[in-house]
């Protein structure tokens, strides 16, 4: 497998991220290994919280969610997907799949780390890699926090405005990162916060990761990814443990999924699903301190304002 590692310059001087990076190596499946990047906030014995990030963002994205849940006393882990960040970068789009994707996740977090009682926080992608871990090894969460996510099987199709963002993606010659987060908030992006999200991909050949992501999102019945999904969902649907959806008010590509799962996972009964208002797709970008306070109370280590 041939990947690229983005210089660490490229990550000099980031605003408001000043946990320094960690790393460890995770099969890549191909008889390799592939480095895998994430930071820690917070006191090493607090709960843990694992929090995933999607397309096309890395850790940065939680930045301001990670001060919160520190000051709280959560240690927060921000993981780099492969492809993304600071994480190793496979070159050819072929080298990624959801399988693959959440067995890297599985394998940072389980044999590297080895968390245990999580608090899940998924996101985009976050989440539907994060909730394939939780269906999988659900001896290892404690709670749940689905935040502008979901777990499609193909079984129905996607929102029109996905759509056109899968088409852009594919045909864009040059992928503007930056810009394609900035599309995804409510409250738009600083030069700086863009520079950021621009960082870990000097070329086009280090972006196979964030132009190949949608197009391993289901959506057809006989997907690759199908039959494991629906398999999740059977365990989801008896999920007891707490499960939160904080879902944005502005967000037209996931929208939909919040009432899903409330009606289907039976951890979300009873619970008082926060909506963080003036927010896009990336609710983190827009309203993360709030989306912090929301999991520092749900973990039972604070109380929203």
């Amino acid at each position: 497998m041939q990947t690229y590692r983005t210089p660490d310059e490229r990550f000099a001087d980031l605003s408001d991220f000043p946990w320094e990076p960690r790393y460890a190596e995770v099969p890549d499946g191909d008889g390799g290994t592939l480095r895998m990047a994430y930071v820690e906030a917070g006191p090493a014995d607090g709960p843990a919280a694992l929090l995933l990030h999607g397309e096309p963002t890395w850790s940065y994205l939680y930045r301001h969610v990670m001060a919160v849940l520190a000051e709280a006393g959560v240690r927060a882990v921000a993981v780099d997907l492969v492809g993304f960040g600071r994480s190793d970068k496979p070159l050819s789009q072929a080298d990624h799949s959801f399988a693959r994707h959440v067995e890297w996740v599985r394998a940072l977090v389980h044999d590297h780390l080895d968390l245990r009682e999580v608090t899940l926080v998924g996101q985009d992608w976050g989440g539907l890699i994060g909730l394939r871990l939780v269906a999988e090894h659900p001896d290892r969460f404690a709670r749940v926090v689905a935040a502008n996510t979901g777990l499609p099987t193909g079984d129905f199709d996607m929102p029109e405005v996905w759509w056109m963002f899968r088409n852009a993606v594919e045909k864009a010659e040059v992928l503007d990162i930056g810009r394609l987060v900035a599309a995804g908030c409510g409250r738009g992006l600083d030069d700086a916060t863009r520079a950021a999200y621009d960082a870990p991909f000097p070329d086009e050949a280090s972006k196979a990761g964030p132009r190949v992501m949608p197009t391993l999102v289901p959506t057809r019945p006989d997907d690759p990814a199908t039959e494991a999904n629906r398999a999740a969902w059977e365990v989801l649907t008896r999920w007891d443990k707490p499960f939160l959806t904080a879902f944005s008010d502005g967000d037209p590509i996931t929208g939909a999924m919040a009432p899903v799962l409330r009606k289907l996972v039976p951890g979300t009964r009873g619970l008082d699903h926060p909506v963080i208002e003036d927010a896009g797709h990336f609710l983190q970008e827009d309203a993360g301190a709030e989306l912090g306070r929301v999991i520092a109370a749900f973990i039972g280590r604070g109380s929203v304002d």
